[in-house]
């Protein structure tokens, strides 16, 4: 019956009813202050016992429903799952769609493709008790899902206080000037195997990537001679490479140079050679001659060796018929200094220059020789 109908509400003598035929509840107060079980109920036919099992069989449906939906979880494929049932380690799971029952197993993902990055500064004392301000980071992975998740309460933590004792053994094994200068790099490989073998003796999951030390540098009180002693390295390998590059460019010159000489000794060599090949050929056919007719052989060099001496002479000589012989000198030769300075008479009174006199020693010299070979 509806709330508007004739003789719904409150009837006299008390029988305060709702449509459905039921009295409203003690806490209602008269102002139908029902609760959700029995709205519910009134849906399903009043306070009928059946039907009252019929909801508690459907809420009961309901809720395992959920529950089952609910232990549905997705691992990416970059994470990995570990399960723990009651606390307990249960398995890791890889990428994919899963179910687990709520309630009884928990789950923790973590990423083990990711790279992550740990910085760190600290003081340390070197192999000779020296102080250096070292920063330095270190890029890790987590390789080891159940290890990360259950042997460690806190791996950061425990990497932070591995890092640290690596880099103390590493630096207190070397000295100042190794861990200000070039040595940083060999500082940082000779860490990175220490730090991964204290990560596994913690059983700690993770690996080790790469360890960068970003900055070295001395005390403040001392940072300024520091700066001296490595502004003069600088100086000292700034040198060195432009003695190098000298060194590159001149030894090439050099050797070219050297090259060149022996290139030109060679060939004065073959020149020598073949002129006196050349000589000596004409010799041979000048003994030829001479052995027939030496007389006129001996006229004719005689004046071929004049000719070639007296046609490069600055000096003329003219001769009249029965006066004093008359040298005339040409006065542009004589200011370039190309005159003999020093005449030699010969018997007849001629003027002879000094180069023909030597001439004729050779030409003395050729006659002796062709004699001699006849």
């Amino acid at each position: 019956m509806a709330w508007n109908q004739p003789g719904s509400g409150q009837k006299p003598g008390g029988d305060n009813q709702d449509p459905w035929g039921r009295r409203p509840s003690a806490g209602g107060g008269g102002k139908g202050g029902n609760n959700v079980l029995d709205k519910l109920q009134g849906m399903f036919g009043g306070g009928d016992p059946q039907s009252e099992k019929q909801l508690t069989r459907l809420l009961l449906v309901g809720a395992v429903g959920l529950w089952a939906i609910f232990g549905f979880y997705r691992v990416e494929q970059a994470e990995r799952a570990v399960l723990l049932r009651f606390g307990e380690f249960q398995s890791v799971q890889t990428a994919g769609l899963h179910w687990h029952p709520p309630l009884v197993d928990s789950l923790r993902k973590v990423n083990v493709e990711r790279t992550e990055q740990m910085p760190l500064n600290a003081s340390m004392i070197t192999e000779d008790e020296n102080i250096v301000d070292i920063s330095l980071s270190v890029q890790y992975r987590i390789a080891d899902a159940r290890l990360y998740v259950l042997a460690v309460a806190d791996p950061q933590s425990t990497l932070a206080h591995a890092t640290e004792s690596a880099l103390r053994h590493v630096v207190g094994s070397a000295k100042m000037a190794q861990v200000l200068g070039e040595g940083r790099a060999k500082l940082a490989q000779d860490m990175q195997p220490r730090l991964q073998a204290y990560l596994d003796l913690y059983k700690t999951g993770l690996s080790v990537r790469n360890v960068n030390i970003l900055e070295a540098l001395p005390p403040r009180d001392v940072k300024s001679a520091f700066d001296d002693v490595i502004r003069a390295k600088e100086d000292k390998e700034r040198l060195k490479n432009q003695a190098e590059t000298y060194a590159n460019g001149i030894v090439p010159e050099a050797r070219g140079q050297a090259a060149r000489l022996v290139a030109d000794a060679s060939a004065y060599k073959q020149e020598v050679v073949d002129r006196a090949s050349g000589d000596a050929s004409r010799f041979k056919g000048l003994l030829g001659e001479y052995r027939q007719n030496p007389s006129v052989m001996k006229s004719r060099l005689y004046l071929e060796t004049m000719e070639s001496v007296l046609g490069k002479t600055s000096k003329i000589v003219v001769e009249p018929n029965g006066a004093a012989p008359l040298l005339y000198l040409p006065m542009d030769k004589l200011g370039q200094g190309g005159a003999p300075a020093a005449e030699v008479l010969s018997g007849q009174g001629q003027v002879i220059p000094p180069a023909a006199t030597g001439g004729s020693r050779e030409a003395a010299r050729t006659t002796r020789n062709l004699e001699e070979a006849r």
